[in-house]
């Protein structure tokens, strides 16, 4: 294995960077270069290969397999704890466990019965229920170390060797695709509901004819569309920006580490990293529950609105 001095910019640029499975130069879908290293020779820490498998050329095609792994993980164990709950509940002696899941069973249904006003429709409640545990998962995975996973994905060597998997990824808020897909599905459904309450005719009717009637058509697209669909692309984009940006704290928190036993110096930046990135994780707990809190009540919100007619 070959290895490579990082300095604070690649130390960043490598905690940013996905695992990337892609199409390659000829034509065979890969993991990028650099991205799993098993069994291959490296000569100046590029893989001696006849193709190129660079990560930024791979396209839109390409899939963030630490994105899609963790996430589809989170979401299993999620719906396998709750299954073992709904299983094992008792009516005469609750578990502690089965209090706490109910209870949040109970917040979760009154924001939608205060926010939401078609009682027919039975799938809000579960779709609600799901974002909040889903999403709330996703953000917790931001208070784990930063090198912790990459660390164990990488056969327990450091960030300096080219191991067996160099990148990981373990945020998946953190990677603009995650975010976006989940307001992808939202916005779907927002279009399947406004059109089955309103008709295609009243759906349209509504980013044509308001606010000033049939004659001020034009500029009433110009109002309504753009102010439509920007909510939606901000469902997915606020998420992302405040977990990206608290996981970007954690890195440059984790710099401070660098040089921990080098010196008295290192040792002093150290200890001071430590009780900053504590206070930093104390003071994140708040805001992963928010942002999932934010998620699901901004999808209530935006589902009524498509059921509602003028």
């Amino acid at each position: 294995m070959a290895s490579k001095e990082l300095n604070s910019t690649d130390y960043i640029q490598h905690h940013l960077q996905n695992l990337k499975f892609g199409e390659c130069s000829d034509g065979k879908w890969r993991f990028a270069d650099n991205h799993i290293n098993i069994g291959e020779v490296h000569t100046d820490n590029k893989p001696s290969k006849p193709y190129t498998c660079e990560a930024e050329n791979m396209g839109f095609n390409a899939i963030h397999v630490d994105t899609m792994g963790m996430s589809l993980l989170l979401g299993s164990l999620f719906c396998f704890f709750f299954w073992r709950v709904a299983k094992n509940a008792s009516v005469d002696k609750p578990s502690k466990v089965q209090n706490a899941v109910e209870y949040l069973f109970d917040f979760v249904r009154g924001v939608v019965n205060d926010n939401f006003q078609d009682k027919s429709n039975r799938l809000v409640g579960p779709l609600s229920f799901t974002i909040v545990c889903w999403v709330f998962l996703m953000n917790l995975m931001d208070l784990l170390p930063v090198d912790l996973i990459p660390w164990i994905a990488n056969g327990f060597q450091s960030s300096t060797v080219y191991g067996p998997i160099h990148y990981f990824k373990v945020l998946p808020i953190a990677d603009v695709n995650a975010p976006m897909g989940m307001a992808l599905g939202i916005v779907i459904l927002i279009h399947y509901y406004s059109i089955k309450k309103k008709g295609l005719g009243g759906f349209l009717g509504e980013l044509t004819l308001q606010p000033l009637g049939k004659w001020a058509m034009p500029l009433n697209m110009l109002i309504e569309i753009p102010g439509f669909y920007a909510k939606q692309i901000a469902l997915g984009l606020r998420l992302y920006g405040n977990l990206f940006a608290g996981e970007m704290i954690f890195i440059l928190i984790a710099l401070f580490f660098g040089a921990f036993f080098d010196s008295l110096y290192g040792l002093t930046l150290g200890v001071f990293g430590i009780l900053l990135n504590l206070a930093w994780a104390i003071f994140h707990v708040l805001i992963i529950a928010l942002q999932a809190y934010v998620f699901m009540i901004l999808t209530v919100v935006f589902l009524n609105q498509a059921h509602e007619t003028h």
